[in-house]
């Protein structure tokens, strides 16, 4: 009793400092529970509560101009409104999406504008510019002062040019070294399980937001604008070497990025939070049905090795006739794509295909059967030729491209990936990023951008430990809330901590069980899904290739039954009349515990069940499989070893 009435004290309190003077101006999300105030006298800054607690104290904003005073923010008028309208994604995890907000637009004398919003999912704000005149920012001030000393989940990089990368997870804020910095998004662990993510969206024709420590704040670090760049790395990638001392040159009216703090009192809440997609800017003008998400064969993870071929295979061997092998597996599994990694072409010149390789009649031969061809490219190989390219695979009838090796989000970099998505959806060509930054929103305005990686991925068990079960069960929960990823999961060679070991060349294996691995295909947005190891694999294993076969990529609708970031979680997906269940737990064996309440009164399904064996905890390529009846008032407790899971397919008996 004496904490709620502290709690509503401070809400009292904190409403009516918004309310004096004309210099505060607060926004609460539509179920009063979150609230973003904003404090305007010279200087601006700005506040996040949840339930009348600060998580975020008075923290500095603000644009830094070229030849613009800083610090000029008075306020001139404050426009209000409510939104509540349902929005319709092209695909994705839900059908329809609740777009339910109130709003202040904070007009300044200085000719700026600041757009704050507050959503049941999270608060959020951007800077609008009202200048004639193209600017120069030299920096945009973000400061995000979080109270308390909560734990803190930090994707820590000392450059620019990483986004796969393993979380650090400090126990403290106060744990972090001054000077460490993160790639955006940045998970707060607060007292009473409040969480509180630090990412943003719209990042268009303007750099990514870092978070680095400063004292006993986090302040928003952006990477410079390129003045000069050359092929590095492994010669086929643009790396900056100088740079200008700002970040960005842009014109005078302008859009930035909205800085967003998602927050929650429920773990539940986190993996379906789509607010990155919904503050994003809308889908451009034109026809997107030919855009089909879908599954794909893919040779690079197992180095195209195919045991059980009349052929030869490996990665010497790739020719027509071995990818017309991926094609026939593809179709007989009912895989939409093949996905042809790096080899098929000069790196510079796509044009200059790979002599082993008869483009034209591969991709044919696989529209006759229903499979469409991904092909992979190098960014910089689209810099000059963009057109002459993307004109060339759309004759021959190419899907969609892999654009690879960004390793970039600078402003001019953010332009590149805005420019490549535009000229796909001209030539009618789905795009699946890889090496590249974080997604924020791109996707929403061009949904052919199928999927993004920015993630450490199942590629890295072929070199280290770091793609194990607990990065499994936390990038739900951070990477995922920016859109879909390219994990690429589907090992068959899957193994416990005892008996791993990295594989490079050859059959690599994978961190985690039989269950924990197709588990994956449900619990993770994955909107181009890549299978990542050997037709001959999958051809064992006849009951696997069935809930690979059924499983879809897209959903109507999306319920997390359970979870505990970095510890577990159990999600239930449905399309149309069918429902999957996807569970995955860290190295700690637990029970989970799956109530169907979710199905429909009346009806029986039957629920085809992957799952642990007692001997999974070791010999973590075992499993069982199971086919039972299943209805509303159904609950089923299902024990998962250490890195285990469970995978569930649930179809209505007819």
């Amino acid at each position: 009793m004496k904490t709620n009435c502290l709690i509503y004290l401070l809400a009292v309190v904190f409403l009516f400092a918004c309310k004096k003077g004309g210099e505060v101006i607060c926004i609460t999300s539509p179920d009063q529970t979150i609230q973003i105030g904003v404090e305007a006298h010279g200087p601006l800054s700005y506040r996040v509560t949840r339930n009348g607690v600060e998580l975020v104290a008075l923290s500095s904003i603000g644009l830094e101009l070229q030849g613009k005073e800083s610090d000029n923010y008075f306020i001139e008028t404050v426009t209000r409104r409510s939104v509540n309208q349902t929005l319709t994604p092209l695909y994705g995890k839900f059908k329809h999406l609740p777009d339910h907000y109130n709003e202040a637009i904070l007009t300044f004398t200085n000719g700026q504008q600041l757009v704050i919003r507050a959503y049941d999912e999270g608060v959020a704000y951007r800077f609008i510019t009202l200048y004639d005149e193209e600017i120069i920012v030299e920096n945009e001030k973000v400061t995000v002062n979080v109270t308390g000393d909560p734990a803190v989940i930090f994707a820590e990089t000392d450059n620019y040019t990483a986004w796969e990368l393993m979380y650090m997870d400090y126990e403290t804020t106060s744990a972090i070294t001054a000077g460490k910095k993160a790639i955006t998004p940045v998970l707060f662990s607060f007292p009473e399980n409040v969480k509180m993510v630090v990412t943003e969206s719209d990042v268009r024709s303007y750099p990514g937001m870092y978070l680095r420590k400063e004292n006993d704040a986090f302040t928003g670090e952006f990477a410079p604008y390129p003045d000069s760049t050359s092929l590095g790395s492994w010669g086929f990638v643009s790396v900056v070497r100088t740079t200008k001392d700002y970040i960005a040159r842009v014109p005078g009216n302008k859009e930035f990025p909205w800085r967003m703090f998602i927050v929650t009192g429920d773990d539940k809440q986190l993996p379906v939070n789509e607010l990155t997609w919904k503050l994003a800017t809308p889908q451009v003008a034109g026809d997107f049905g030919w855009v089909k998400p879908g599954k794909a064969a893919w040779e690079w993870w197992h180095d195209a090795i195919l045991t059980d071929a009349d052929i030869p295979s490996g990665m010497d061997n790739r020719n027509t006739d071995l990818y017309k092998h991926y094609i026939d597996f593809a179709a007989d599994y009912g895989l939409e794509y093949l996905m042809i990694d790096a080899g098929w072409s000069n790196l510079f010149d796509l044009a200059r295909v790979n002599p082993k390789m008869d483009m034209e009649e591969l991709i044919r031969y696989g529209n006759s059967k229903g499979v469409g061809t991904f092909l992979w490219c190098t960014a910089i190989s689209l810099t000059d030729l963009i057109d002459e390219f993307m004109q060339m695979m759309s004759n021959w009838g190419a899907a969609g491209l892999k654009v690879d090796f960004f390793d970039r989000d600078d402003q001019l970099a953010m332009d590149w990936y805005e420019r490549i998505a535009s000229k796909a959806a001209e030539y009618k060509l789905m795009i699946n990023f890889h090496g590249c930054s974080k997604p924020t929103g791109l996707q929403r305005m061009y949904p052919n951008i199928v999927n993004f990686e920015a993630v450490r991925g199942a590629e890295c068990s072929k070199w280290d430990l770091t793609a194990n079960p607990q990065h499994h069960v936390t990038i739900p929960f951070t990477r995922m809330l920016g859109g879909a990823m390219d994990y690429t999961p589907g090992s068959m060679r899957n193994r416990s901590i005892q008996m791993f070991k990295p594989v490079d060349p050859g059959l690599p294996f994978s961190l985690g069980t039989r269950a924990h691995e197709l588990a994956m295909f449900v619990v993770y947005d994955q909107y181009f899904a890549m299978l990542c190891d050997s037709p001959s694999e999958y051809r064992k294993y006849p009951d696997i290739m069935k809930f690979l076969s059924a499983v879809p990529v897209t959903f109507d609708h999306t319920i997390v039954l359970d979870a505990s970031v970095g510890e577990y979680i159990l999600i239930a997906k449905q399309q149309g009349e069918e429902w999957y269940v996807g569970g995955m737990t860290n190295q700690r064996a637990r029970n989970l515990t799956v109530d169907f309440s979710f199905l429909t009164a009346g009806t029986t399904y039957q629920a085809e069940i992957y799952k642990d064996a007692p001997e999974s905890g070791l010999y973590a390529d075992r499993y069982i499989y199971e086919s039972i009846e299943v209805g509303k008032k159904t609950q089923l407790t299902i024990p998962l070893t250490q890195g285990g899971g469970v995978a569930i397919s649930i179809r209505p008996e007819k």
